[in-house]
This record gives structure tokens, sequence and C-alpha cells, in this order.
């Protein structure tokens, strides 16, 4: 049975990760429904939904068949190759090399896109834009469900990983029905970076173990390997980013 460090771990990597894609999705699920309408919108969105549905459906039968060990190891090095390249980028942002990402940008760029089309198609359903929700929804609902399979499969808690997705999609969803304006305020780099961390430690963590290695601590051993994660990106950070002022 696993121990409250890794449900706590699991349940909080699989939200925070789940959150920042969910919050990139509603900007343009969003934006396609005050520009263009609900309906196209809420069709598109719905589609990807049960997209994403037909696909955890499939890949559940797989999962229970693939031996513990190797899943471990699938899972564990396509985890710490995620994280790093979550981690990377958080890094980059926080030193200035790339922008951080503006929801509000965002939005009023895909707002302005999707108003100068209306104005060079007939009037109806529009498919091409119920596509632009269809799309954003699906590819990050796709990232979402590659985390909860990483984070859940290699310990049997799919359905606490699932859980800690499925209530940051939910909040998400309730924040901008009830404000109707994208999630400028919420700190995705900060997020990004903690999740990174997990993901990388997760991904260390269960490819070492799935080599045989009785890591000290067990499953405690996540937390020190985030903490490792961490202190080297922090760092990374506190040089870099003088560097790059000097240079600037």
């Amino acid at each position: 049975m696993a121990n409250l460090t890794t449900i706590v771990s699991v349940a909080g990597a699989s939200f925070a990760a789940s959150f920042v894609e969910a919050v990139e999705a509603l900007t343009i699920v969003l934006a396609v429904g005050l520009a263009r309408g609900w309906r196209p919108a809420l069709t598109g969105a719905a589609a990807a939904l049960a997209a994403l549905a037909l696909i955890v459906a499939a890949l559940g039968p797989l999962l229970g068949a693939i031996p513990i060990r190797a899943l471990q190891f699938v899972v564990g090095v396509l985890l710490l190759m995620f994280g790093l390249r979550w981690l990377r980028k958080a890094i980059l942002r926080a030193i200035g090399v790339v922008a951080l990402h503006d929801e509000d940008a965002a939005f009023q760029r895909e707002t302005r896109e999707l108003t100068a089309a209306e104005r060079r198609q007939a009037q109806g359903m529009d498919w091409i834009v119920g596509m632009t929700a269809f799309k954003a929804v699906l590819l990050e609902g796709i990232e979402v469900v590659f985390i909860v399979i990483a984070v859940g499969a290699a310990r049997g808690l799919l359905g606490l990983a699932s859980a800690g997705a499925l209530a940051a999609c939910v909040l998400v969803t309730v924040i901008g029905v009830a404000i109707h304006r994208p999630l400028a305020r919420v700190p995705e780099n900060a997020l990004k970076f903690a999740v990174g961390v997990m993901l990388s430690a997760f991904g260390l963590f269960w490819t070492g173990e799935s080599l045989g290695v009785d890591w000290p601590g067990g499953d405690a051993a996540i937390l020190a390997f985030a903490a490792l994660f961490l202190g080297v990106a922090a760092a990374l950070v506190v040089i870099l980013k003088p560097q790059l002022a000097e240079h600037a």
C-alpha cells in the first residue's frame, strides 16, 4: 500500500500539471466562445473530451498487460524526459530567455484571429472555429492523460492521479465560467517549475526502482530527489540570470 508521501506527491503533481494544461485550453475555448459563439466552442470542446475518453479507455487494458517492472522503466524514463523539458522551459522563462506565457495576450491574439476569420466566412455553424476549440482541448488533454498515467500507473494509483487531474480541470472550468476571462493571474511559470521538479523526481525514482535500485528511505526518496532538482534549477536561475543581464 502506498504511503502518505506517495499519495500526496501523486495527487499534487497530477493536480498542478493538469491545472496548467486546463488554463491554457480554457483560454482558447473562451476566445472561441466570446468571439464566434458558444455553440462551436462547446461542441469542439465536448468532441475533444469524448476523444480523450476513448484514448483512456483504450490505454487502460494495455497497461494491465505490461509487467510492472517494464511499466516502471518505460514510464520512469518518459516521465524524467517530460519533467526535465518542463523544468528547462521554466528555467528559461525565469532567466528571461523565453517570454513568460501571457494568458491575456494569448486570449487577445486568438480573439483577433477569430474575429478576422468571421468576416471571411458565411453565417451558420462554424466548423473550422469549432476545430480550434477541439484542437486546444485535445492537445492539452493528451498531456494531462500522459501525466496521469505516468504518475499513477507505476504505483497502481491511477484512480488517485485521475482524481487530482479531474479536480484541477473542474476548478479551472468553474472559475472560467464564473469570470468569463482567461486566468491571467495564475503563477503559471511557478506551477510549471514545481511540476517539472516533481515529474523529474518521480521519473528518476521509478527508473531506478525498475532497475532494482533499493532507494534509501523508500518512497520518501522522491522528496529528496525533488529537493535536488529544485536546488539545481534554482542555482541555475541565480547563476544565469545575472550573466544574461550583463550581455543584454
